[in-house]
């Protein structure tokens, strides 16, 4: 084929796949193969319009300037993945600093522009952040919304401030029941944030001091991350467990996160103690009252166990053994199941008066939960197509051992856009199937990947500043009680990752 009135200048395309995809692993221009100027291999697989899928190779002719121009691949065709990554992260925290904007349109956009500057086409780009998002929707949207439908339905009735109660008959110190309460509200309720804003106003009525109450809230925090993190089903863990676990049971998981992650939680705790009694700040012990007015006013009865208020829980739990016995459900089955189960009977136990005002405020809240994490797997998914996998993590191995690449990754996405679940999301779609993942045992690998997303907790981090704003504390103290506890309980689970990679697993 030739150009009207341009000089004859030979250029030869590779051969293409039968999808209609070129492969870049060797393209020459004039004769000369600038084959070596691309780092991909040669199963990355870009579409290409305008280059017909039959007839490769045919000689086509160009203008000695649009010649000059594609003799700079790089320039023209795309850029190398790991700086287009890098580049991206960076605006996403740029524009997330600038604008606050939803996560979701910060990270579709950066998922769109990923895309094109790696050398995707537009086409190419917006079926991949559909498919993303897509893929993410079924996974997550109804552990979500019943996770948030639960959570207001408990609200409405007071009946955390119940359950706190019930932990303080056997709980006598305040910090404590504060990490607790988070620890164990953050994995039913699937989000750590929604359950740190169900107990800010419950320790308002244990602790009316600000810097203890303060205290309170931090613990809070950082213990609903911890088990965020660390805990299956939590939206973070379940996508790591379904990209590595490889047969692995979920119980075989849990029977070594759980334990671990109460061992971080203690040690936040002492780290709490030895930081407020070296400024100064005593402890005491709460002694449960037989009756007490919670800031919301409603009366707190603490005379026995108020089963009614762990009812949803505790339909949670005895749905597990049914799905898994006599169902004969798959994990990813029974999750959305039991978690269906723990919903209906929140709904069923609620008065009617109560139950529409629920079911709307968590409809509302998950949905923003749940378009955030889209936005992540449109992100992720737009990365793997890209080929980012096949060459950006070889590169990396070259620079760093394969133990750290997981951990390193997840810590530069969580720096990058401050969610824990985007995190998750983007990593195990960029490490799934790559020789990365194939070569750390499935456990280790799903800890470091948590320890990662803990490392960095700051102003990206979406929590931060809910911390901060609830606190009134200046970024500096939020820093030290917030962003230094999560990233001190990341290097913990990171070391305890090491320890069972090359001591138990090798």
């Amino acid at each position: 084929m030739k150009i009207t009135g341009y000089p004859d200048v030979p250029v030869s395309f590779p051969q293409h796949g039968a999808d209609g995809y070129r492969r870049r692993d060797r393209i020459s221009y004039g004769g000369n193969e600038a084959g070596s100027a691309f780092p991909f291999s040669g199963s990355a697989l870009f579409p290409t319009p305008g280059i017909p899928a039959a007839g490769a190779g045919e000689p086509e002719t160009m203008h000695p300037y649009l010649q000059v121009f594609f003799s700079h691949p790089a320039r023209t065709l795309s850029m190398d993945p790991l700086p287009a990554f890098v580049i991206t992260l960076t605006l996403i925290t740029l524009v997330s600093l600038r604008y606050r904007i939803s996560p979701f349109f910060t990270l579709i956009c950066g998922a769109l522009f990923f895309g094109l500057i790696s050398g995707m086409t537009p086409d190419a780009t917006m079926l991949g952040i559909i498919a993303g998002v897509g893929r993410v929707f079924s996974a997550f949207g109804i552990i979500i919304l019943c996770g948030a439908v639960i959570a207001k339905l408990l609200q409405e009735q007071h009946q955390i401030e119940e359950i706190v109660s019930d932990i303080r008959h056997y709980v006598k110190n305040p910090p404590v029941i504060a990490g607790l309460s988070g620890y164990l509200l953050s994995v039913p309720i699937t989000c750590c944030i929604t359950a740190y804003i169900m107990l800010n106003p419950i320790f308002d009525s244990i602790e009316r001091d600000r810097t203890k109450r303060n205290t309170l809230l931090y613990l809070a925090a950082v213990g609903g991350i911890i088990s965020y993190a660390l805990v299956y089903p939590t939206p973070v863990v379940i996508p790591l467990y379904d990209a590595f676990s490889n047969g692995m049971s979920p119980l075989l998981f849990d029977a070594v996160s759980i334990p671990l992650s109460l061992l971080v939680l203690g040690g936040v705790l002492l780290y709490s103690r030895f930081v407020h009694t070296a400024a100064g700040i005593p402890e005491r012990e709460v002694q449960p009252a037989r009756h007490q007015e919670t800031m919301t006013g409603a009366p707190v009865l603490n005379e026995g166990i108020h089963w009614r208020a762990w009812a949803p829980f505790i339909a949670i739990l005895a749905a597990i053994p049914l799905a898994v016995l006599f169902l004969h459900l798959s994990h990813s089955s029974m999750i959305n199941a039991v978690m269906l189960v723990g919903a209906v009977a929140a709904i069923a136990l609620a008065p009617p008066a109560v139950r529409g005002p629920g079911l709307s405020q968590g409809a509302k809240h998950a949905g923003m939960i749940i378009f955030d994490i889209c936005g992540a797997g449109a992100l992720g998914f737009v990365i793997v197509k890209s080929g980012f996998a096949q060459t950006a993590l070889g590169q990396l191995t070259l620079l760093i051992p394969v133990i750290l690449v997981p951990f390193i990754l997840a810590a530069l996405i969580e720096t990058a856009q401050g969610s824990r679940v985007v995190t998750a999301v983007i990593t195990a779609e960029v490490l799934a199937g790559t020789a990365v993942a194939g070569a750390i045992h499935p456990l280790p690998l799903i800890l470091l990947i948590s320890a990662g997303s803990c490392m960095v907790s700051y102003v990206t981090d979406p929590f931060f500043w809910l911390v901060q704003r609830t606190t009134g504390d200046d970024i500096g103290t939020v820093v030290k009680n917030y962003t230094l506890p999560v990233a001190l309980a990341g290097v913990a689970i990171f070391i305890a990752a090491l320890g069972l990679e090359y001591l138990v697993f090798r």
